[in-house]
């Protein structure tokens, strides 16, 4: 088998995505380990590999001596039919070996039109893509991730979910499994067992009934399952696992730098933004931890660019005294040192001067919406003297592209909501040019990023429906017909992408039928716009008899039972219906550090979310 994958990987476009071999890949012998793992990305070797989740779950099972952890990533059209050609089952990239002999297959969830890889890939490993079709112990396929918020649409093919964050989940189910392994279970008593570790979520334990008009009437849990599964959470994330040597590949990747993860959770409370719900509470890593963390992946590596991540970077309550220890190395050692996910109310020109000292890098804002009344209704909790002063502050340190993202199709919103985006990027631009300290002879690009909303579980526009894709496009077209000049550029995302994730991220378990059938007319990689089939899914949804508008542009009820209702993520509904009713006011809510708003994350980690905050940062 290894001599038919060397022999073609010269004939595809890229052979470094399936060769292994890359500096910090762990090769173990697969005699002297009990558990192999397959871990599993649904999109391309360079998507995958920028993921930070990977890195972390990769270093994490190899530390331990008995699981030999692999990657596996979804082969290109060119690799995928060389290997049906020449009957190569999908294997791992460190050993070659097929992964339908390992003993667990995982596949992190990070967007919902990856779900049909996970059928490929299955197909491609040899192995049935229905769960109920696997009837042996090994291999279990598992996943996580933030689309298994809900899992719904999936549980026909997947065994098991991991709900949360897995650093400490995952090492508890391996070590059930290898107890069932020695044992001789079979597969039924290992997920029986599986379901009592927090976090763990069977399927096929749960049933649904259904009301006639489609609505979901009850979950019925069965064999001892809990009523109710929380997700796991990691409390103290300076003792968290963290690697100190990252995979380096020999092609370029996405994100081809060194990542440092700061802390996890949002202060900030954007209702329409799922993560922001999904991660509370905040948990914050120490600076010092933060610091020994990125010189030990900078000098294992090689890297000379490094970014300290977090759902909003300038909220860290130690970022200056962490830049000021830090940026001492990065400044010696050439290495540039990147902030994403700042924030317009709290960027300063102190800490623009600080990112800048080794390498100017873009900068990126997310006002949302382009009316105060919108932003409002959203919780941006951002004003437009706030965005203006922050790009007029970037204008004054040499910047002359700025890139702001926007959603359209935002609840309450309406077609002023869209000229004031026009009129926002207007408004940049003279600003510019008004600027006595702009750089001499150039000129101004404001970049406008679209994304069309999307309602999300745990959120407060869950219970929301998006717009139909017709009036997408009008807003589309408005906004072109409301820009006034060319050094404001808008770009967006086609609206039949975003309809399907509407979809699924709010999908049932009758949506199984559709995947499956959709993958069998050729359906993969949805969320490549070259290979996206839209008449294919149409044509699925017709021949299942479903409807996908009951999915994504239906208002449904605060009363409805939600298919994912069964599932606790922290954040309490009473909490989110509150949110919801403070939106249809266009009524803002303080951040955490300003005022606690009762959402019950906390409950998590027994104590304040941000009780390692400085009272007196807000």
């Amino acid at each position: 088998m290894r001599e038919i994958i060397e022999r073609i990987l010269p004939l595809v476009q890229k052979p470094g995505r399936y060769a292994g071999g890359e500096i910090g890949s762990v090769v173990k012998r697969a005699d002297e380990v009990e558990v192999r793992f397959a871990f599993c990305f649904p999109d391309t070797y360079e998507v995958g590999m920028s993921h930070l989740g990977m890195k972390i779950l990769y270093g994490l099972y190899n530390t331990r001596k008995e699981i030999w952890c692999e990657r596996v990533f979804a082969p290109c059209a060119d690799m995928e039919a060389l290997m049906r050609e020449n009957g190569i089952p999908l294997f791992g990239l460190e050993s070659r070996d097929p992964i339908k002999d390992f003993d667990f297959i995982g596949f992190t969830l990070q967007y919902e039109l990856s779900f049909t890889n996970v059928l490929n890939m299955l197909d491609l490993a040899g192995l049935p893509v229905l769960a109920s079709e696997r009837e042996a112990l090994s291999p279990i396929v598992i996943a996580g991730g933030p689309c298994a918020c809900n899992p719904e649409p999936l549980c026909d093919f997947v065994d098991l979910f991991i709900l949360g964050e897995g650093e400490e989940v995952n090492l508890e189910l391996s070590d059930l499994y290898r107890e069932h392994k020695r044992r001789g279970s079979d597969k039924g008593a290992f997920l029986r067992a599986a379901a009592q570790i927090p976090g763990v979520y069977v399927p096929s334990l749960y049933q649904v009934r259904y009301h006639p008009d489609g609505t979901i009437q009850a979950v019925i849990p069965k064999d001892g399952a809990p009523e109710r599964v929380t997700k796991r959470i990691i409390k103290d994330m300076d003792k968290v696992y963290y690697p100190d040597q990252f995979v380096v590949p020999f092609i370029d990747i996405v994100h081809d730098r060194a990542m440092t993860e700061v802390f996890r959770g949002c202060i900030r409370g954007c209702r329409f933004c799922q993560a922001g719900f999904l991660y509370r509470p905040v948990r914050e890593k120490s600076p010092d931890t933060v610091c020994e963390q990125t010189k030990a992946l900078c000098e294992h590596t090689g890297y000379d660019e490094v970014s300290l991540t977090s759902l909003s970077t300038s909220d860290y309550t130690g970022l200056s005294t962490l830049l000021t220890d830090l940026l001492d190395y990065t400044e010696r050692e050439m290495v540039s040192l990147s902030l994403p996910s700042l924030r317009v109310d709290n960027f300063s020109p102190e800490l623009m001067e600080k990112i800048n000292r080794v390498r100017k890098t873009g900068l990126t804002f997310a006002p949302e919406a382009g009316t105060q009344r919108l932003r409002d209704a959203i919780n941006k909790n951002v004003s437009e003297e706030e965005i203006l002063r922050t790009c007029n502050t970037a204008f004054d340190g040499g910047y002359t592209a700025v890139k702001l993202y926007f959603m359209i199709g935002l609840p309450t919103e309406t077609m002023e909501d869209i000229e004031g985006i026009a009129k926002l990027g207007q408004q940049i631009v003279n600003l510019y040019y008004h600027n006595p300290n702009k750089p001499k002879g150039k000129s101004v690009a404001v970049n406008v990023s679209l994304s069309s909303f999307v309602p999300k579980p745990f959120t407060p526009f869950q219970w929301e429906p998006q717009d139909t894709m017709e009036t997408l496009r009008q807003k589309q077209q408005h906004l072109r017909e409301s820009l006034t000049t060319r050094k404001v550029q808008c770009k967006w995302h086609e609206s039949m992408t975003s309809f399907l994730e509407a979809v699924f991220a709010r999908g049932d378990r009758r949506l199984g039928g559709v995947m499956k059938r959709a993958w069998e007319k050729g359906c993969k990689f949805d969320g490549w716009d070259d290979q996206f089939l839209f008449d294919k899914w149409m044509e699925a949804f017709e021949e299942c008899g479903v409807e996908p508008a009951f999915y994504a542009n239906r208002r449904r009820p605060l009363d409805e039972v939600l298919p994912w209702d069964h599932l606790d993520f922290g954040v309490d509904k009473a909490f989110l219906i509150r949110e919801w009713k403070k939106a249809q006011e266009s009524a803002a809510t303080p951040h955490c550090r300003k005022q606690c708003s009762g959402c019950g994350a906390n409950r998590l980690i027994g104590g304040a979310c941000f009780a390692k905050a400085d009272p007196g940062v807000v």
